[in-house]
């Protein structure tokens, strides 16, 4: 079982030592940063609130600049638990558009090519998903963090050149249709560490005999620990660093 210190937001339960000691932080990404974005605000803030030198401060599982919702922060000793958060469940919602895809296989990169969806039924929208569920074959996207030759995929894939990523098997325990708005598909996603809801998207896409990306992600769940219960990350900067 991992252990929580979970404090209030209030000056009066925060100390240099709560964050030395280890805190564990439930903090709602905002669009458009990156989750080193966010380690970086909040590590600013404590070293200047407590006039530390340094302070441990990691997240337990990237989200893309373009996704939201849930990431697991954690400080100082409790930093050596980051890779029992990452080993967690994820459970994602967000919004699929057939009829397309892009490069990056989300809104990084501006439609490629497009496809005919007129054959695609609702009811041949929600079957597809049952090829979705169980151990999958996954090959991550171009435009992500994997090495490839010692570099980055996405800086090779920028450069225009050819790039080739071993598929790797992951886990989707629920893959559900919550609405149908004509092309966009909303879906809520259970899935195991170290699975790319942009290739889900993209696969589902050629599943419908057609194409697809993501336009919208967001991480409601890591484990037990819900979005419900996370602070926006400014909101816990300024419990730090009140302003005057």
């Amino acid at each position: 079982m991992l252990s929580f210190q979970l404090l209030p937001l209030n000056t009066t339960s925060q100390s240099s030592g709560n964050f030395q000691d280890g805190r564990v932080l439930l903090i709602d990404k905002p669009l458009n940063w990156t989750s080193f974005d966010v380690v970086n605000k909040i590590r600013y803030a404590i070293k200047k609130r407590f006039q530390l030198k340094k302070i441990k401060v990691g997240h337990a599982g990237t989200l893309d600049p373009l996704a939201t919702g849930l990431l697991i922060i954690c400080t100082g000793k409790f930093t050596k638990q980051i890779n029992d958060y990452m080993g967690q469940e994820k459970e994602y919602t967000g919004i699929i558009r057939l009829g397309e895809t892009t490069p990056s296989y989300d809104l990084e990169t501006e439609v490629n090519e497009t496809f005919p969806t007129d054959h695609i039924t609702k009811e041949a929208i929600r079957k597809a998903t049952e090829n979705f569920i169980g151990d999958i074959e996954q090959v991550p996207p171009l435009f992500s963090a994997i090495k490839k030759d010692g570099e980055r995929a996405y800086e090779l894939a920028r450069k225009g050149e050819d790039v080739k990523l071993k598929a790797r098997t992951v886990h989707v325990r629920e893959f559900e249709i919550t609405d149908i708005d004509g092309q966009d598909i909303h879906f809520r996603v259970s899935c195991s560490k170290g699975t790319y809801i942009r290739s889900l998207a993209h696969d589902f896409g050629i599943a419908l005999n057609s194409g697809a990306h993501l336009t919208s992600l967001r991480r409601t769940r890591i484990g037990d620990s819900k979005i419900e219960d996370a602070t926006d990350v400014l909101e816990f900067v300024n419990s730090i660093l009140p302003t005057t």
